[in-house]
C-alpha cells in the first residue's frame, strides 16, 4: 500500500485549510452566512476499508441526504457532502425559501434537493478547484447528484473504486454559522492520483523557498 508520510499529510492538512476557506468564502457570497469547518482529517486505506469507515463516521444519521460529484485529471476522486435528512426544511428556511408552500409542484423534498446541490456545488468545486490551484493543475467536474434515503449500504458509495487500491480520506465536519445545522464533507481521491499528488505537495512546499 502507498503510505503518506507525517510530513506529506501535514502539507495536505495545510492545503486542504486553504481550499476549505476559499469554500466557505464562496458559499458565504451565496447565502452571506459563515459556515465553519473543522481542521480537515488525513487519513489512507484501502477502498474495501471504506464502507466501514463511513458507518463509523455516520453512525448518528438514520436517514440522510446525499450529495456526490467526481473529479477527475491529475487530481482525481470524488467529493460527497452528507447532510442528515431531518435539516432538509432547515436548509430550505436558511435559504430564504422557507415561506414557501409545499405543493405537488414544488414539494419541499424538491426543494430541499435543490438547495443541496447549491451548496454542495459550491463547497465541492470550491475545495477541488483551490487544491487544483494551489498545485498546478485543472481538474474537470462530472455534475453532482444528490439523493436521499436510509443510511446502510455504505458499499454503494464506493462500487466504482477498485477495492484493492489505496485511497486517501480528507473529512472535515461543518455547520452554518448560529444555525443548528451540520454535515459532513468526505473527499476521497483514488491510487491513481497519489503519487502526483506526493510530488505535487512537495513541489508546493518547496515554491515558498525560491
Amino acid at each position: 500500500m502507498t503510505l503518506f508520510s507525517d510530513e506529506e499529510k501535514d502539507i495536505l492538512q495545510e492545503v486542504m485549510n486553504i481550499a476549505f476557506g476559499n469554500a466557505t468564502a464562496d458559499l458565504a457570497e451565496v447565502i452571506d452566512i459563515f459556515v465553519v469547518l473543522t481542521v480537515p482529517q488525513i487519513q489512507v486505506m484501502k477502498i474495501s476499508e471504506l464502507p466501514t469507515y463511513f458507518e463509523k463516521n455516520i453512525h448518528g444519521f438514520e436517514r440522510i441526504w446525499k450529495l456526490d460529484q467526481e473529479f477527475w485529471g491529475d487530481f482525481s476522486g470524488s467529493g460527497f457532502l452528507i447532510f442528515p435528512e431531518q435539516i432538509g426544511k432547515s436548509l430550505v428556511e436558511l435559504f430564504g425559501t422557507g415561506d414557501l408552500d409545499p405543493t405537488e409542484n414544488n414539494p419541499f423534498d424538491s426543494l430541499e434537493k435543490e438547495i443541496l446541490l447549491e451548496v454542495g456545488n459550491i463547497l465541492v468545486g470550491a475545495c477541488v478547484g483551490k487544491i487544483a490551484e494551489l498545485l498546478d493543475t485543472r481538474v474537470t467536474y462530472s455534475p453532482p447528484i444528490a439523493s436521499q434515503g436510509e443510511c446502510s449500504n455504505f458499499a454503494r458509495l464506493v462500487e466504482n473504486y477498485d477495492s484493492d487500491q489505496t485511497a486517501i480520506i480528507m473529512k472535515t465536519v461543518f455547520e452554518f454559522e448560529n444555525h443548528n445545522i451540520s454535515g459532513l464533507l468526505f473527499f476521497i481521491t483514488s491510487q491513481d492520483s497519489i503519487e502526483w499528488l506526493k510530488k505535487s505537495l512537495y513541489d508546493y512546499l518547496e515554491s515558498f523557498d525560491e
